[in-house]
């Protein structure tokens, strides 16, 4: 028995194709700039071998702004700036900038309280042994902190795939795009269905990977 789409079964794996690859540009990003910015605010917050109160309230103050914005406002006002980084407003590549500016500072409070988390007893000790500052960050904060930051990874990965489909609102591509342009403005419940089922496997795959790594790591 062969299922009767109302639209060519390509047209959903090069969504989902466009929505692997927002994600996945978007959370490499979002992870190499995220623990670089917990970081930051570890060490210069008060107590931290680095404190600066000034920097971390300014750093703070930064990333709870755009934590603040809500995506879709967001989106459309990084507008010019997505412009000039990716030369065009549409398409996979432009909507990367916002999700990728988005999903950093989320990413990066998530990883700041794994951090925070870290033994106090570990870095006092690794002090006493003379170590310099970002050895304590490289060999003792990350590691140790390393479980709990894959798990706030993987978080952000699922909502980065909400992000995404929300972005097919202004033509970003993807599988929010096929549903707004094929399942709600042509009324088509049964592509909107698909869309969903083929989200809902989505994130259920990257949570269960995610999980697996963390239960792993924890283990070894």
């Amino acid at each position: 028995m062969s299922l009767n789409l109302s639209i060519p079964i390509e047209r959903y794996w090069d969504a989902l194709a466009d929505t692997l690859t927002m994600v996945g540009v978007s959370g490499g990003i979002a992870f190499a700039a995220g623990v670089p910015l917990a970081v930051l605010l570890i060490v210069t917050a008060p107590g931290g071998f680095l404190a600066s109160p000034r920097i971390h309230r300014a750093v703070g103050s930064v990333v709870n702004g755009f934590r603040a914005t809500p995506f879709i406002v967001l989106l459309v006002a990084l507008i010019p700036f997505t412009r000039i980084v990716a030369g065009t407003t549409i398409g996979v590549w432009a909507a990367i900038v916002p999700l990728a500016i988005s999903a950093t500072p989320f990413f990066a409070r998530i990883a700041e309280v794994s951090l925070r988390e870290v033994d106090a007893g570990l870095i006092e000790a690794a002090q006493a042994m003379g170590c310099k500052k970002w050895d304590i960050v490289r060999h003792v904060y990350l590691p140790e902190a390393l479980p709990g930051i894959i798990g706030g990874f993987t978080i952000t990965l699922v909502a980065l795939i909400s992000s995404s489909a929300m972005a097919g609102a202004v033509g970003a591509g993807g599988l929010g795009d096929l549903a707004i342009r094929y399942g709600y403005q042509r009324f088509d419940t049964q592509v909107m269905l698909i869309v969903i089922a083929m989200l809902i496997v989505l994130v259920t795959v990257v949570q269960t990977l995610g999980d697996r790594y963390v239960h792993w790591l924890r283990s070894r």
